[in-house]
């Protein structure tokens, strides 16, 4: 049974503990404030699984040397609309923030523009990156590549990563639409909290060792994620590793190291950002006019259940975001202390 309370901290303190998390950690101040960013996004979103709980991992690996606490990130215009970012095996989400604005410049110049990134590792959810985006204007498609922890279709190992495929459209004067979706039916991590909690899962998560569908959580992480939609999630998860991984020259498939399994080894993930400046297809008010009528027929259909009204992408996310604005974020005690325990090491 799960008896874990949560706390409530401030937006401005949950992110001044994650500077000093980070900074303790040897990120310089700018690029440990760009890790930050993207992990409060994800907490404000109530993506507490890939938020500053994250530092844990990211700090062994950090100690390690498994991640570069001093990458030198640079980038290179291979043509006005392309970028190639290489992370020198920096920690994921600064490797993503480098990529959104190589992406970003690119589209600002071309009308739509591509940056891919490698020697990273894992860069958080896709969801805040879009979310950027979108307020700059931006539309996205953007993916990363992973550790391998899909079976082939019909496969009885594990080749492919649960690789993040997000998209996101913005509203000039409303909320954006934000679409971050994983390969398989749920994250490894929602597993991980099962265990920890002593609690079942649903057979449609994962397999055993054996490819055998099962509830236990301690077998689902020896065995292997089920993809959505079967063999058509297998495929997607293959497209996305063409495009992070085989198209930024970064690693792919089973050549991506475990940050598990080898914290202490260089990942060498892949992401791409593609991104389309959507003010130059036209005026802001024709395309909020344009979304506000999308989002309105969407929600205009009679909910089956009264209290489960029909949603779009992104709507429950942003909707947490303004509840935690507004009374503090939604945080684990455990999270806390450890995030606090940053700040007395600094004493």
């Amino acid at each position: 049974m799960n008896t874990r309370v949560e706390a409530r901290v401030a937006e401005s303190e949950w992110s001044s503990l994650g500077n000093q998390a980070f900074r303790a950690l040897g990120l310089p101040p700018e690029a440990a404030a760009d890790v930050v960013k993207v992990l409060v996004l994800a907490d404000l979103f109530g993506l507490s699984t890939h938020g500053l709980s994250r530092v844990e991992s990211y700090g062994e690996r950090l100690r390690s040397g498994g991640i570069n606490a001093s990458a030198n990130i640079t980038t290179v215009n291979i043509t006005p609309g392309i970028r190639m970012v290489d992370g020198d095996n920096g920690t994921g989400p600064l490797v993503g923030m480098h990529a959104l604005r190589a992406a970003q410049s690119a589209a600002k110049a071309c009308g739509i523009g591509v940056a891919f990134a490698r020697g990273s590792n894992h860069f958080g959810p896709v969801s805040p990156y879009a979310y950027l985006a979108a307020q700059e204007g931006f539309a996205s498609i953007i993916g990363s590549n992973a550790t391998t922890t899909i079976a082939p279709w019909g496969g009885s190992d594990a080749r492919l990563g649960n690789s993040p495929l997000g998209f996101g459209i913005p509203n000039p004067d409303g909320k954006p639409f934000l679409l971050d979706m994983a390969m398989s039916v749920v994250a490894r991590a929602k597993i991980r909290n099962a265990l920890r909690d002593g609690q079942s899962i649903p057979s449609t998560w994962a397999t055993d060792g054996n490819g055998n569908p099962t509830t236990s959580p301690a077998e689902a992480l020896n065995g292997f994620l089920l993809p959505i939609g079967g063999h058509k999630g297998y495929g997607l998860a293959l497209m996305v590793d063409l495009f992070a991984g085989v198209l930024s020259n970064a690693a792919y498939l089973t050549h991506v190291k475990s940050w598990v399994d080898a914290p202490d080894e260089p990942q060498n993930l892949g992401h791409f950002f593609i991104l389309i400046d959507t003010r130059q297809l036209g005026a802001a008010a024709w395309l909020s006019q344009r979304m506000t009528d999308f989002a309105a027929i969407l929600h205009d259909s009679p909910a089956v259940d009264d209290s489960q009204p029909v949603i779009v992408p992104g709507e429950i996310e942003l909707t947490r975001m303004a509840e935690q604005h507004t009374n503090g974020i939604k945080v684990d005690p455990n999270v806390l202390r450890m995030l606090r325990g940053f700040s007395v090491m600094q004493d």
